[in-house]
């Protein structure tokens, strides 16, 4: 398994927002994170990145602790896409992209080797942005910059690639644009892949499996006809919903707002 967590918990400070946290990546699947506002979703991507200090547990790539890793190991093996990123003033496109490559070189090395030129091309291909690499990421467009930065992602040829909440900001025709593209790495290349989506229609119809959070807990996970039920859904997020099979897969139709579910209830196993 590429991607595992033990027993995961932490949070900011002293405080914990996810608790006891098993989850597995299994080699070359989609797996997206959805739960309500504040269930631990985004905190439990950047445990699992090794952006925040677990307070307890374990996270391991390719079976080694990923605190043992060295940030370039790390760096060649994983790539994440977080939801906010730092846009470096007066690059290009393929200036950008090719800072996906900085794991792979030594620090003195300036320039790119031919693979390293040959991962940047095959980054810009893949998200489609070959015709604007000589232009300013400053000059495209929300969706086009989204792509950008996942290009950079990709050009650190990484095994696993995890994205928080990748389509926000973006509207339908851009999200679908890039979710069809990250469908196409999926299959074609193999990429294992953790989103945190906030569009459950859209984590369901693109996921090979589904992890509902709630409260930080890990309250159920599985393929989607298995954890996208009424029931689940109505603890998770306190919705009444429709299911309604559609030509893309299962969907869900939202029915009502629910009061807030049996504090008593304990998350499923896992």
């Amino acid at each position: 398994m590429p991607l595992e967590s033990r027993q995961l918990s932490g949070g900011y400070g002293d405080r914990p927002i996810v608790d006891g946290v098993n989850l597995t990546l299994e080699t070359g699947e989609w797996l997206s994170l959805v739960g309500a506002n504040g269930s631990g979703k985004s905190t439990l991507l950047r445990l699992m990145s090794r952006i925040l200090q677990p307070q307890g547990g374990t996270v391991f790539l390719s079976g080694r602790d990923i605190h043992t890793l060295s940030p370039t190991a790390l760096a060649r093996r994983l790539a994440l896409l977080p939801q906010q990123q730092v846009l470096p003033p007066g690059l290009t496109v393929y200036q950008l992209v090719s800072l996906g490559r900085s794991p792979h070189q030594p620090w003195w090395q300036w320039e790119l080797d031919a693979e390293g030129r040959h991962q940047v091309e095959r980054a810009l291909d893949w998200a489609e942005l070959g015709h604007y690499r000589d232009r300013a990421v400053t000059e495209l467009s929300g969706g086009e910059r989204q792509r950008a930065f996942l290009a950079l992602a990709l050009a650190q040829d990484p095994q696993v690639l995890l994205l928080d909440e990748p389509t926000t900001f973006l509207d339908i025709h851009y999200q679908l644009q890039l979710l069809e593209l990250l469908k196409r790495l999926n299959r074609q290349q193999g990429l294992s892949i953790i989103t945190v989506l906030h569009d459950i229609n859209l984590a369901a119809r693109y996921s090979d499996r589904l992890a509902l959070l709630r409260q930080g807990h890990l309250w159920a996970v599985g393929p989607v006809p298995q954890v996208l039920t009424p029931d689940l859904l109505r603890q998770v997020f306190e919705v009444d919903v429709a299911l309604v099979q559609t030509p893309v897969g299962l969907q869900i139709c939202p029915l009502a707002a629910t009061s807030s579910p049996n504090p008593t209830l304990v998350p499923a196993p896992t």
